[in-house]
């Protein structure tokens, strides 16, 4: 069974969030690198690097954003809306605002991965992958 390429992202955010993580580590692939692109350009993580290892294969070390003394996290939920086996499309009218508007909503689209506002902006639908915020 082959993993879900998309799903690694929040999980491993989630996960280093939870154990307060300066920096983790996921397998780059181009849907990967757009969605931690855009968690970038969001203000949600600090940064992103591409690298590739001895035996061929490409990684990403991201750096995590933390706030406060407590080092409390600035993503504060990761939801996997669009699963494998549950595929959820949305027409532009249906797009959710997160949180007001505090949060993101990444969907996949005809223009490639965009975010909630980006997609209201354009009038485009398109596949609801995750949440964020």
């Amino acid at each position: 069974m082959a993993n879900d390429a998309i799903s690694t992202v929040p999980t491993a955010i989630r996960n280093g969030n939870t154990k307060r993580k300066a920096m983790i580590r996921i397998p780059a692939t181009k849907m990967t690198e757009r969605v931690v692109d855009i968690l970038v350009e969001e203000g949600f993580i600090r940064d992103a690097v591409k690298h590739r290892h001895n035996d061929g294969k490409d990684f990403m070390d991201v750096s995590l954003k933390y706030f406060g003394k407590k080092r409390n996290p600035y993503i504060a939920v990761t939801r996997r809306i669009s699963k494998p086996g549950l595929r959820v499309y949305l027409d532009r009218r249906q797009i959710p605002k997160i949180l007001g508007g505090m949060g993101i909503a990444i969907s996949s689209t005809s223009n490639g991965l965009i975010t909630d506002r980006e997609a209201r902006h354009k009038k485009i639908g398109g596949e609801i992958l995750c949440h964020i915020w």
